[in-house]
């Protein structure tokens, strides 16, 4: 036997290819070839798993050997094909037996060590729909990979004991070799941090609304404010506020993780809406996602099915705030590089937080600005209007009171505001699943002014609005959004005059502040 085949997988973004790796054993002087569009961290494979069978006892031909992985075309990447490799290497020696349709993903160490990778979750995903479920991986990527339905996982913790199961001579593998606990990568236990308490926001009725209706209806946020208002405070709570993801929801969450290697292996699905809160200085890739060769995901991504906070948001770049206006309508962000192209989901809440001038002072009661008219104007101008047409709650945040501080502790906290956001986003679901939808800031306004159309007595205050160039096609359709979800916290089947009242309100209160 000269040739040797095996199987893993290759990840384009989320997106998984199976690959069949071949191995053949040629005639000619030794030599180590890896064919099929390897990149770096695969070239170097070659030294990794030559150490690595050799510190195992089951060391390699050393004649000519031959790696090709199938499709040739599609680029590999990444140390997770070390272990298919080196399987077929073995099985073209007949140092072992078939492997049959089993998948091998791992890195090798070069004492024979099997090591995690990231992005495990997402590539036994993959096995598990191209009909391999039998896939091995290192033992720390186990229970990680365990989670994806149908699979059936096995983790080692050595070369020389996989290269047993598989039918190597035991006389020949350094079995006694058992590294300690502490030398392997263990995953870390998965418990999330407890989100902080709504009771914590002292006085600000109007914010606390605002937000349990951004939770209520998934609609984007912008808080505009001076400093000390409280601000981050309401968007750090908003997590919490918001419903457990569904299966699907946190198996695709998880797999973003998962390939971004945060922060450790998973042992569990993530259940709760993530919290992204990236620095003003954050690059384009940092939030977008990209880097060198095929793009990965960034913090937009990492915030899908939760919160995006972009605090101090004048602050950050124009083209990088520009850059979310793609995924805020279409809810994926699909990046394009020289290397290929690679889509992730990016369906997040965006919540902006801005000071009103650049000394924050603008708009607070009893405070003195020291910036001219067009130095605040230009200051809100940092972010665009077509951004800002995009964000369907705008709201200015006053400083709290001293009655209102003197209260702290006596306000609603974060479990009550959340049944009435749960209660509201069922009656969202029962009302939307005809569409496919799961939220009002998904429906489309042909919907909108179709199934969903409202009586013209109920919209002419909006109606008016819109003649009089107060408002966009696109933010008419996001106020009926609004109103739509106002009324499912009021229990109520469709919206009133009152509903659309309020929303317009919450849109156009920072714009009136100003």
């Amino acid at each position: 036997m000269s040739l040797g085949r095996t199987y893993s997988v290759a990840l384009v973004g989320l997106n998984g290819y199976m690959v069949e790796v071949e191995a053949d054993i040629g005639q000619s002087l030794p030599a180590f070839i890896i064919l099929g569009l390897p990149d770096a961290s695969l070239n170097e494979a070659r030294e990794r798993i030559r150490s690595a069978a050799k510190n195992s006892g089951i060391p390699l031909s050393r004649r000519k050997i031959t790696a090709n992985l199938i499709p040739a075309s599609l680029p590999k990447r990444g140390s997770g094909f070390d272990l298919a490799v080196t399987m077929a290497a073995l099985r073209a020696a007949n140092d072992i037996r078939p492997t049959g349709r089993t998948v091998f993903i791992a890195e090798l160490g070069l004492d024979g060590r099997l090591r995690p990778v990231r992005g495990i979750l997402p590539a036994v995903m993959a096995c598990v729909q191209a009909g391999y479920p039998q896939v091995v991986v290192a033992q720390a990527n186990q229970a990680e990979a365990s989670l994806v339905p149908g699979a059936q996982v096995t983790g080692y913790r050595t070369l020389a004991r996989l290269a047993l199961d598989f039918g190597a001579d035991p006389q020949e593998l350094a079995l006694d070799f058992e590294p300690d606990d502490a030398d392997v990568d263990q995953p870390g236990a998965e418990g999330s941090a407890p989100c902080p308490d709504m009771a914590d926001v002292s006085g600000q009725g109007e914010a606390r609304r605002a937000l349990e209706v951004a939770a209520a209806g998934a609609h984007h946020l912008l808080l505009t404010g001076p400093p000390g208002a409280g601000k981050t405070m309401l968007a750090e709570r908003l997590p919490g506020l918001l419903p457990d993801l569904e299966d699907h929801e946190s198996m695709q969450v998880t797999a973003i993780h998962s390939l971004c290697g945060l922060p450790s292996p998973q042992v569990q699905l993530i259940r709760r809406p993530p919290f992204e809160n990236p620095h003003h200085s954050a690059t384009a890739a940092a939030i977008i996602g990209g880097g060198s060769g095929l793009p990965r995901p960034g913090a937009a991504s990492r915030a899908h099915r939760g919160v995006l906070f972009l605090d101090e948001a004048p602050e950050y770049e124009r083209r990088v705030l520009d850059a979310l206006r793609q995924p805020l309508e279409s809810g994926e962000l699909v990046i394009h590089r020289s290397a290929g192209t690679a889509a992730y989901p990016a369906r997040f809440q965006l919540v902006l937080a801005a000071n009103p001038c650049p000394c924050g002072k603008a708009s607070g009661k009893g405070l003195e600005c020291t910036c001219t008219p067009i130095m605040r104007r230009r200051y809100m101008a940092l972010m665009s209007g077509p951004l800002l047409d995009r964000v369907d709650i705008q709201l200015q945040v006053d400083r709290v009171s001293l009655a209102d501080f003197g209260q702290a502790g006596a306000e609603e906290g974060t479990a009550a505001v959340a049944g009435r956001v749960k209660a509201a986003r069922l009656r969202q679901l029962d009302r939307l699943r005809p569409f496919g939808l799961d939220t009002n800031s998904q429906v489309s306004g042909r919907v909108l002014r179709g199934e969903l159309r409202l009586k013209p007595q109920v919209t002419r205050i909006l109606d008016h609005s819109l003649e009089r160039g107060v408002l966009t096609a696109r933010g008419y359709d996001r106020v009926l959004r609004l109103a739509w979800t106002l009324a499912d916290l009021a229990d109520r089947d469709l919206p009133d005059a009152d509903h659309i009242g309020q929303a317009l309100g919450l849109r156009q209160a920072a714009a009136v502040a100003a």
